[in-house]
């Protein structure tokens, strides 16, 4: 029997998931009945390893993680999901707790830093807090994601273009920086608004921040 504590009956819902790791049974029980309580979605793992078996679902969630496990302290167990390019937020909990570590996990990204025993509302307020963060995380690279997509529909001349037009050169200008005609740059441009969706040259001005277009290459940047 592994110290794994599911929700079977909400499992594949679309609803925010809390994980929680901790090796004490009791916390795993205690904090799951209060997530539960208020309708989150709840799965508990008595040690890091249990919890990397878990493919992470594709919903805003958030992980309690205890600053003292077995074989891994909970801060280096944050390194590690950063090393393995797993983005979810954190919320450490301890009752060993210091100033060092706080500052330590913070400046690494933890949304909080519970000493044992604390109160249920400050847990359940941390919560939402990494929940909505992850939930706009989600949201803002779902539409890098199209934006990326969308770009990659422009011909070469078309990137090179945007890139420039987004600079805030006239169509003029364009023509004479890329030797081309400026009816043909002024094409260009309404396809570039077309594939790209933009309503306006201020929202193509965002499209072109969001994706790190350099005038140099009209690639977006890494």
């Amino acid at each position: 029997m592994t110290g794994r504590q599911a929700s079977p009956s909400l499992a594949g819902a679309e609803d925010p998931i809390v994980f929680v790791i901790d090796d004490d049974s009791s916390v795993r029980e205690a904090l799951s009945s209060l997530f539960r309580s208020v309708g989150l979605r709840v799965e508990a793992f008595g040690s890091a390893h249990e919890f990397l078996q878990l493919k992470l679902p594709n919903v805003p969630s958030c992980l309690i993680l205890d600053i003292r496990l077995p074989r891994v302290s909970g801060l280096d167990f944050q390194a590690e999901l950063a090393k393995a390019d797993i983005h979810i937020p954190v919320i450490f909990m301890t009752g060993h707790g210091d100033i060092p570590m706080t500052v330590r996990a913070m400046k690494a990204g933890a949304v909080d830093f519970l000493t044992k025993p604390f109160r249920d509302q400050d847990m359940l307020d941390a919560v939402t807090a990494a929940i909505e963060r992850d939930r706009n995380s989600r949201d803002e690279a779902k539409v890098l994601s199209n934006l990326h997509e969308l770009f990659a529909t422009l011909t070469p001349r078309e990137r090179q273009v945007m890139a420039l037009v987004t600079t805030g050169l006239m169509n003029k200008q364009i023509a004479a920086e890329i030797g081309l005609a400026e009816i043909t740059v002024k094409i260009h441009r309404g396809h570039i608004m077309r594939k790209m969706g933009a309503k306006s040259l201020p929202d193509l001005v965002r499209m072109a921040e969001l994706l790190g277009i350099g005038p140099a290459s009209g690639q977006p940047q890494t």
